[in-house]
């Protein structure tokens, strides 16, 4: 990618990553592990900071609904966004993986306090 010499700077000190792909391309699927590999694994982030996002085009083949990823993205959030459908399942998906995300980035700093005091 053109991009790549970016990307370093993109990646510090993130706290998570979302990625967005479309299911019914073959290409974005290859790309997944490559997207993975770099920007989780490579940080090193937990899979729990990391979201995947299947985004289905209006009027696209639905049967990507069950889509079955090889490992390791199978251990990855999975969540369908279709913007014909009500929004607000992925809404709540969002707000969960930020809830999660924050969560985390508090625990994190509490553990270096306390390490800082003791």
């Amino acid at each position: 990618s053109r991009f790549e010499t970016c990307w370093p700077a993109l990646m510090k000190d993130s706290h998570g990553v979302i990625i967005v792909f479309n299911p019914e391309l073959p290409g974005h699927l290859k790309e997944l592990e490559m997207w993975y590999s770099c920007f989780v694994q490579q940080q090193p982030l937990l899979d729990a900071q990391c979201l995947l996002v299947a985004h289905h085009k209006p009027g696209s083949a639905g049967d990507t609904e069950n889509l079955a990823l090889a490992y390791p993205l199978n251990k990855l959030k999975l969540i369908h966004s279709n913007l014909e459908d009500d929004p607000e399942d992925v809404r709540m998906e969002f707000i969960k993986y930020f809830r999660s995300i924050i969560t985390s980035i508090n625990e994190s700093r509490e553990r270096e306090e306390m390490s800082i005091i003791s």
